[in-house]
């Protein structure tokens, strides 16, 4: 339990430091004329991803979910290859990476990096993590529970930021 609550730590860390490279993208962007879309959404998808980290670790401590080998290992591979695909994106983008929807009028749509392949590889990653994280340690419940909300909030995301793409 103590190190799957150390994976849970870290991730969070990474998660921070997604906000903060968030936030000096979003400054960029919004000196360059960049328009926010969808922001209403934002908060729930914010929720979502801190009652993860919350959730699969209360699962894992009050159901006493143990460490199954054949298949924590597999899933830390899962999480590590999405974190890896995540900053993937993260460097692809550049300062066009957000959090939130933001787009710069005259940029060019990128398609390079995972782009080149997916339209929308950070979800994929998202959506990797989401079932792998709490399935580390068999945190099943959680692992459902987050794809289920996941799916809908990925579902509005997708609408959002394809139009605001499409501008």
């Amino acid at each position: 339990m103590i190190a799957y609550a150390l994976l849970i730590g870290l991730v969070a860390v990474e998660r921070l430091a997604e906000l903060v490279v968030a936030r000096r993208n979003l400054a960029w962007a919004l000196a360059r004329g960049g328009v926010e879309y969808g922001g209403r959404h934002y908060r729930w998808i914010v929720l979502a991803h801190v009652a993860l980290l919350v959730a699969a670790p209360a699962e894992v401590w009050l159901l006493g979910r143990p460490f199954l080998p054949a298949l924590g290992w597999p899933m830390l591979a899962v999480v590590l290859l999405a974190q890896g695909l995540r900053w993937w994106c993260v460097g692809t983008l550049g300062h066009r990476w957000n959090t939130r929807v933001v787009v710069v009028p005259g940029l060019p749509l990128v398609r390079g990096g995972p782009y080149r392949w997916l339209r929308h590889p950070n979800y994929v990653a998202v959506v990797a993590e989401g079932i792998a994280l709490p399935l580390v340690h068999t945190a099943w419940l959680t692992a459902l529970a987050f794809t289920v909300v996941n799916a809908g909030l990925l579902a509005v995301r997708v609408r959002v930021e394809d139009a605001a793409l499409a501008h």
